[in-house]
């Protein structure tokens, strides 16, 4: 596999030697790395924040706080940044002192200029690499997350994602709606095709419900026929109405891959959490009180929305083709 590096990685010294500096700085730009430096830890800590460099070279003997406390500054920061130490310390306990500390590699001075080079490299390669990494293990994720069949996310992570979603909008006193869709008489959509044309009815539906959310909402299949959004900044008015058009867009809808067709429609629930409340209710439960509302809309006629708004504590089904609602007991 090929490694390409950083497009012009960066690269902060850290040594009050200004000889050392300038050896290694132009050494470093001659190369066309992005170089700057700091003569202290303090102000290094500082740049590394604000910079962001790929790579710290840093010595250890300096004014201050040293090297060693430097780097175990640097280990703190959210974000890992490469560090390795150039130093006069040559010795082996040394060495084994600054790499057990957290080094990424240890440099002796007086240095070579081409060993200190290889080494550079070494360690961009080892960023990179890093890196490839990292973005592997974020696809993997989404892989595991994402349902093969909708392409909209599985339910084995809806529920810490639900989870942030309700602490940051009970944080911001903003709602947080969750909706559950069943698509009606689903069965005979199998019973009367055979089971290619209603995994092309569900792959479809999926398609709908990520053209109707926004990128912040979260669009779920629960399972089989059932689907879940969660719908983040929204009371229980914008939901009605995300409903509808989401309601419509599958009315309309021709459902054909060629060998069948049909029109279909769907019943949905949702809850809306109350941003004055006290507490937080759970994602397990707000999910429970959307899929009783989504119940109700079954035994109401199918084809139409209730909802349960917490802030109200009622339960209400809206018909979609009469634009109105009535109270579910």
């Amino acid at each position: 596999m090929s490694v390409e590096l950083l497009e012009r990685p960066k690269i902060l010294i850290v040594d009050d030697d200004p000889a050392a500096v300038k050896i290694i700085q132009k050494t470093l730009e001659m190369q066309d790395y992005d170089v700057q430096s700091e003569t202290s830890g303090v102000s290094a800590l500082g740049r590394i924040k604000s910079w962001e460099p790929d790579l710290v070279l840093l010595d250890i003997n300096m004014p201050g706080i040293d090297g060693l406390e430097t780097l175990k500054a640097i280990r703190e920061l959210p974000k890992y940044v490469s560090t390795v130490f150039v130093s006069g310390k040559s010795n082996t306990v040394d060495i084994i002192s600054g790499l057990d500390r957290g080094a990424d590699g240890y440099i002796c001075k007086p240095f070579n200029v081409l060993e200190l080079m290889a080494r550079v490299r070494t360690q961009l390669r080892i960023n990179s690499l890093q890196s490839d990494l990292e973005k592997a293990n974020v696809r993997l994720q989404e892989l595991v997350d994402i349902d093969d069949l909708t392409g909209l996310y599985n339910m084995r992570s809806l529920y810490d994602k639900l989870t942030n979603e309700m602490a940051r909008g009970f944080r911001y006193n903003r709602s947080v709606s969750v909706v559950m869709m069943d698509m009606d008489h689903f069965k005979s959509v199998n019973d009367t095709n055979d089971h290619l044309f209603g995994s092309y009815v569900l792959a479809e539906v999926g398609k709908i419900i990520n053209k109707h959310i926004r990128q912040i909402d979260i669009g779920a299949r629960y399972g089989g026929d059932e689907f879940l959004m969660v719908l983040t900044e929204t009371n229980a008015e914008g939901v009605i109405t995300f409903c509808k058009r989401l309601s419509n867009a599958i009315r309309s809808e021709k459902f054909d891959n060629g060998d069948s067709s049909m029109h279909l429609t769907c019943s949905l629930g949702f809850a809306t959490t109350d941003p004055n409340a006290d507490g937080l209710i759970s994602a397990r439960d707000l999910v429970k009180k959307a899929d009783n509302a989504l119940y109700a809309a079954k035994h109401s006629g199918r084809n139409c929305i209730c909802y349960h708004d917490l802030a109200k504590g009622s339960e209400e089904a809206v018909k979609v083709e009469l634009e109105s609602a009535k109270k579910i007991s």
